[in-house]
């Protein structure tokens, strides 16, 4: 299929929220990376979301090159060309973009959608994320509310956070202070601000010790019962329609019984993008250490796509897409 447009998937986030699952959004840096992820969902008859990231934008746009939104578009238009050929749902998305950055990454995609659909094309991207979690929360909510109203005009889906991920992502680290844990007092600002934006839709990734990258069990000390906390005062002050669309960030590695929990509170986008590069490389450095490595790519993208119907099956998904359509066979 295509990739969605708004009202597609305006109705795949409905449909995750109502059956409690989530749709895997997993980063890529490359035309093979994309091509895993589409394969992988493919095979697991599941729709999903293909991110890029300010450092894999770079990667993507060459090393000498390194500029991050002709990476970004670059891959988004392979995406639209390649999902085609496959009987599943896709979204494009933006990850992490800090508020000092947005003028060099998101901003720019947004105009090239608005350029697009002014042509009479489909948008580039399906939704982007601002992170303001490093602001105080009215500040990073005085962003959130002009970009929200201007996204709304272009039927382009925010993605906000509100609490912060640990670890380190593309070179960002959280301070050891960081507020890891998402209050209801936070989300009922969240509400409050961005739900004044008539017509207009929302992701919220709220934090419950979420830590980018892998790590022992043990290690992280997941609290998915916050996300429940968050729900209820929302719903409770602001009705069940104010109800939000969550989002786990830092999947990689998580507890299967975290990530079901958050799925029953709401989770309907979980990103995943550690697992996914060790799912890539390890294939890689086996074949090279035995075999000539001519194929060592192909070998890469089985691997990942391996991991990415791995993911599907964890998040509840298989078998979930509502595309109903035999992909197009060329040559």
């Amino acid at each position: 299929m295509p990739v969605a447009d708004y009202n597609q998937y305006c109705e795949m986030l409905d449909r995750a929220r109502k059956g409690r699952f989530a749709y895997p959004a997993i980063n890529v840096t490359s035309l093979t990376t994309a091509n895993a992820v589409l394969r992988g969902l493919a095979e697991s008859r599941s729709d999903g979301i293909v991110q890029v990231s300010i450092g894999g934008a770079a990667f993507a746009s060459g090393s000498a090159v390194k500029d991050v939104v002709l990476g970004a578009i670059s891959i988004a238009e392979h995406v639209h060309r390649a999902a085609d050929r496959y009987p599943i749902f896709v979204a494009l998305h933006t990850d992490h973009c800090q508020a000092d950055k947005l003028d060099k990454f998101v901003m720019p995609l947004v105009e090239e959608t608005e350029r697009r659909r002014a042509a009479g094309r489909p948008n580039l991207f399906n939704s982007h994320m601002f992170d303001g979690s490093a602001l105080p929360l009215e500040k990073n909510l005085d962003i959130a509310v002009p970009l929200l109203e201007r996204f709304r005009r272009s039927e382009l889906i925010l993605e906000i956070e509100a609490g912060v991920v640990g670890g380190e992502e593309d070179g960002v680290t959280a301070a050891a202070s960081a507020k890891l844990y998402t209050t209801p007092a936070d989300t009922l600002d969240v509400a409050h601000r961005l739900n004044a934006i008539s017509g207009a839709r929302y992701l919220l990734a709220a934090t419950f010790g979420n830590i980018h990258g892998v790590y022992k069990p043990g290690q992280v000390n997941l609290r998915p019962s916050i996300l429940k906390d968050c729900q209820d005062a929302v719903v409770a002050t602001f009705g069940e329609a104010a109800r939000f669309y969550l989002v786990f960030h830092g999947g990689s590695g998580s507890e299967l019984r975290d990530i079901h929990e958050a799925l029953d509170y709401g989770v309907v986008k979980m990103n995943v993008d550690t697992d996914m590069q060790y799912a890539f490389t390890r294939a890689v450095a086996d074949h090279c250490f035995r075999n000539y490595p001519r194929s060592y790519l192909a070998l890469g993208e089985s691997a990942m796509a391996e991991r990415v119907k791995q993911v599907v099956g964890m998040l509840r998904g298989t078998g979930t897409t509502k595309a109903t359509r035999v992909p197009v066979a060329h040559g």
